[in-house]
This record gives structure tokens, sequence and C-alpha cells, in this order.
């Protein structure tokens, strides 16, 4: 048989390492595939004007599933002034290549699944009325919207003038800012599409049916944002009510969920958000379960193109350290989600099988399950290092 060909998209500084020890445990649990490496990120934006070639969406194209480190990314003017000098002042701007990669392929679903691992010595906890405490567990799937928004692209500064004559059709944009000079104004926009906004709602109540979680939150600010979050909002009543009457519909202020995370957390199942609202609460649920180095997330296609990534950044001065100290197990859960959405599943609940019993065994864990900061001593200090960790992950499998 042909083997499964995985794009591997190593990406910025320790992205590269966590993607070669996700690889590692996918062999080792028996997953046969040939990786073929694709180019993206900050090298080949510095080089070539373009953090994401067209060689790359070519590969993904052809073989419809990714595997993806981390990208580091920096503000405008950052960006430009780090270009090779033969491609200065050439009119080049920065966009980040996984934004691009979202939107080329319409990758609109993105689910960012949050579940306490058992011992884990950054859970979250909280203390009781009877002065101990107590340990919630979470088990929280965040949908967000991952095309549209305020991540959708559409912005300006000093607004051409056609864009600037519609913004003055507003009343309250009259009269909020029709006297500042129309250089000194920067827009960017938050634009909900219906059909895409109907997608996501209706993802969130499929997967809350088929793992039987009691409800859908709707996390947005409808009181405030009234159109863009209203829709949402309006959307899942329609399809709670029409299809899904069993399932109980929460709705909650992005702000005041903020809040509520870290009274109740175990209340909540399935959450669906647009695009900055859901990067925001599914931060913070990961916040609870450990922080970014447990974070894991799928985004996916109505036809069939599927990309796989930890939600952490990629944090550059760690990729020099030697050996490498950073936690894998986001990216290996990523791994876990590539496995489960190619319908390879029993390979997926035998690596988080093995995951749960090193994290609760408690024998070997990295620098941030120990609550130290990032440094090239924390070994010395008894920090597993990458390779360590991956090495007891597989000798758990």
């Amino acid at each position: 048989m042909t083997k499964r060909k995985i794009v591997a998209l190593p990406g910025d500084g320790i992205g590269g390492i966590v993607l070669e020890q996700a690889i590692r445990v996918l062999t080792a649990a028996g997953f046969d595939a040939e990786y073929v490496y694709g180019d993206i990120g900050w090298e080949f934006w510095r080089t070539e004007g373009n953090p994401l070639p067209d060689r790359t969406i070519d590969l993904i194209e052809k073989h419809k599933i990714a595997l993806f480190g981390a990208i580091t990314s920096k503000p405008k003017d950052e960006a430009a002034a780090e270009l090779h000098p033969s491609l200065q002042n050439k009119g080049l701007v920065y966009s980040s290549p996984i934004v691009g990669l979202r939107q080329h392929f319409n990758l609109d679903i993105c689910l960012r699944p949050c579940r306490t691992y058992k011992g884990n010595p950054l859970n979250f906890i909280r203390r009781n009325t009877e002065g101990s405490f107590d340990e919630p567990y979470v088990d929280v799937a965040i949908f967000r919207q991952n095309t549209e928004g305020l991540y959708g692209g559409v912005e300006w500064s000093n607004p051409p003038s056609l864009v600037y004559k519609a913004l003055m059709t507003h009343p309250k944009f009259i009269k909020n800012f029709g006297s500042v000079p129309v250089e000194e104004i920067s827009v960017s926009t938050r634009i909900f599409s219906k059909k895409a906004t109907e997608r996501i709602v209706r993802a969130a109540f499929e997967h809350t049916s088929k793992y039987g979680y009691k409800s859908v939150t709707v996390c947005e600010k409808p009181n405030v944002i009234r159109e863009t979050s209203g829709m949402m909002l309006k959307l899942a009543k329609d399809i709670q009510k029409n299809e899904y009457p069993d399932i109980q519909l929460w709705n909650t202020n992005i702000d005041a969920q903020m809040m509520w995370l870290t009274k109740n957390p175990e209340d909540y199942g399935v959450i669906v958000a647009g695009n900055m609202f859901g990067d925001i609460v599914s931060d913070a649920f990961a916040g609870l379960i450990g922080g970014l180095g447990f974070a894991c997330s799928a985004q996916f296609s109505a036809d069939g193109v599927g990309v796989f990534e930890p939600t952490h950044g990629s944090a550059p001065k760690y990729a020099e350290y030697d050996p490498p100290i950073v936690n894998p197990i986001a990216m290996i859960e990523s791994a876990c989600m590539m496995l489960d959405y190619i319908d390879d599943k029993d390979k997926a609940s035998r690596i988080r099988k093995a995951v749960s019993r090193v994290i609760e065994e408690g024998k070997i864990r990295t620098y941030d399950m120990m609550k130290m900061k990032g440094s090239p001593d924390v070994i010395e200090k008894g920090a597993a290092s990458t390779i360590e960790m991956t090495d007891e992950i597989i000798s758990n499998l």
C-alpha cells in the first residue's frame, strides 16, 4: 500500500523541535507515513518576502493533511526592517502565514480542546468553604471561527476616500470620529458571514451531541457588538430549537466568561465563538490545564484539508538551547487530533493514554511542569529535556 503523506511544517523557533518529537511518537505508535517538509515562516519572509511560499500551498493542496510547528510574527515595521536589502522598499507587507493558510484553504473550523490531565502540578485549583482545595476537572471543547472576524485582514490606516465616505454614512462614526482627520484614523473590521457563522455553530452542536456534552455556550458580546455577536447568538438559538432541543444553550459575554471560568470551569462543555474571542477563551481555558504546553488544536475545511498545530508560539530563544527544554505535549496532542481526523482513533487513544500515564506518574516533568523559569540550567535542576519527555511517552506506549 502507498504510504499516507503528511506535510510537515516546522516553521520557526521551537516549531521544528516539537514537530520532530511528535513524529517520533507517531512512528512509535505504528503510524506509517511519509513526511513531506514544507517551507513556512520568518526565514522565508526575510529572504523571499513571502512567509508562505506557493510551493508550500501546492504541497498542502496535494496531500491535504499538515502538521504545523510554530511561527514567529512581528509588527509591520519590524517585519519590514528585517527583509533582505534586495527586498526593501518594494511594498512588501508581512502577514501571518498561518492566517494565510486558514484563509487560502478556508480552514474555517478550529477546534481547541482543553482537558485536565490527572496529576499535572499545573492544574487549576480553588479554595473551598472548608479551607482546603478543590481541583475541578476541566473538559471543554472550544470551537473558534477561524477565517473571519477581527482576523479577516480587512483594515486600513488613513482609509481611502471610498472607505472613509462609507464610514461617514454611519451616525455613530460621524458623532465619534467625524472631526478626526482621516490620516489619523485606523480601521480594523469585524465581519461575520451567515454561512460561516452557521457552520461553526452547527459544528459545535454536532460535537456536543457526538461526545455527550450537556451544553453549548456562545461566548461573544451581543449586548454591545449587536450585529456580529448578535447574528451568532440568533443562529445558535435557531439551530438549538430546531435540531438539538435536548442540548442546553448558554450565552456568556467574553469579559464575564473570563471571570466565570475560574469560578466554575467544570460547568462548561462546548464553547463557540468568533475568531478573536475564540482565541482568547481557548488560551484562558488552556491556563487551567497547565498552559500552552498542553494546548492543541485542529483546523479544517469543508473539503477535507486539515492542519494540526499547538497553540503556543515559536519561543525563539528556547530554540537555541541544547538540549531543548520545551514541553512537546501540545504538539503530540495535536498529532493525536490529526489521527482522529483521519479516523485512526486507536493510535490516538494509545498515545493519549501514554501521555496521561507519564503526567500522572510524575517521574518525568519538563521545566514548566516544575514551575521553573525557562533557562538552559533547568536540566541540571531536575527538569526533563524535550527529548526525555518524548522518550518517556514512547516507553509508555
